[in-house]
């Protein structure tokens, strides 16, 4: 089906691009709902209805019919096409096509919640005090990003684009820019940042003047994908877990905070949530550490 055939795609898209300032690859994906959405009413019904006349059987139908045709489609992907829905009748109610949406009485499938992975802390240990880094400024880059992505949490977005002037030497603290330009301050303890400020001295020596932490040998700013290739390389020599990127650091920070004792509203601020919500899912895993801590230390366990 062409978005041509029903108008009110056109717009919304146009919408979502240029005003909602969406990425090509969710406008896509917005795209492809809508005309699954669309394709689905014109064979069910011969032709697609008006707007106005699209009422929420019409819906509940094509999601009915996906879960007939797709045994396993999953919950996450039917909350995006319903989400994909209500944003585009949201819209029609915004510019007065619509005096009412038909997906008021449409309810989400409730999504399971995957806990967090993480990496343990004897696994962090080994990492940090026993795996060989090369000796030249590429594994000392390296050796530090790993360092400074378990010591603060920080998503890979956020340490690539960090800037020397961020750290604070004196007030053992790492300021850092996160979603929507959000500022956080991060404690570090003072030795890891003696390690940033001699790293930081010996850059003149070896590369061009630059205002990002870290960089390459020729003075680039390091990339998401080279990152995520060192990141999985050291995991892999400590760690069986499946996933092994930045994130699992970032997940293995808050993880050893929580277990360690840390108040949940402290974790939220150091890692950048703008909801308490987000930060809860690590409070299973620590639920989980002392049901393990119970059960091998009380004599009726």
């Amino acid at each position: 089906m062409s978005i041509t055939e029903y108008p009110q795609i056109a717009p919304f898209l146009d919408y979502l691009q240029f005003e909602k300032r969406y990425s090509r690859h969710t406008i896509i994906a917005y795209q492809t709902d809508l005309e699954q959405f669309f394709l689905f009413l014109k064979k069910q019904y011969d032709e697609i209805p008006a707007i106005e006349q699209i009422s929420s059987m019409f819906v509940k139908s094509w999601l009915a019919d996906m879960k007939r045709r797709h045994d396993e489609i999953s919950a996450k992907s039917l909350n995006r096409k319903i989400s994909t829905l209500k944003s585009f009748f949201k819209y029609q109610l915004k510019i007065g096509f619509l005096e009412k949406s038909p997906m008021g009485s449409i309810i989400s499938p409730k999504m399971s919640k995957r806990l967090p992975v993480y990496i343990e802390e004897k696994e962090i240990h080994t990492l940090f005090d026993y795996v060989e880094f090369p000796d030249n400024w590429q594994g000392r880059t390296e050796r530090l990003v790993m360092k400074l992505f378990y010591q603060t949490g920080m998503r890979l977005s956020e340490l690539i684009n960090l800037k020397e002037v961020q750290i604070d030497i004196s007030g053992k603290q790492i300021k850092v820019l996160g979603k929507g330009n959000k500022e956080r301050i991060i404690p570090v303890e003072k030795s890891f940042l003696v390690e940033l400020q001699n790293y930081v001295d010996e850059k003149p020596q070896k590369i061009p003047e630059i205002q990002n932490l870290f960089v390459t040998e020729k003075g680039k700013a390091l990339q998401p994908r080279s990152v995520y290739a060192f990141v999985h390389q050291y995991l892999a020599m400590v760690t069986t877990v499946q996933k092994k990127s930045p994130h699992i650091l970032r997940h293995s920070f808050a993880t050893h905070l929580m277990n360690g004792g840390a108040d949940l509203n402290a974790v939220k601020e150091l890692l950048g949530h703008s909801s308490l919500a987000a930060t809860q899912i690590y409070t299973h895993n620590s639920i989980e550490k002392l049901k393990e801590v119970f059960n091998k230390a009380h004599p009726k366990a």
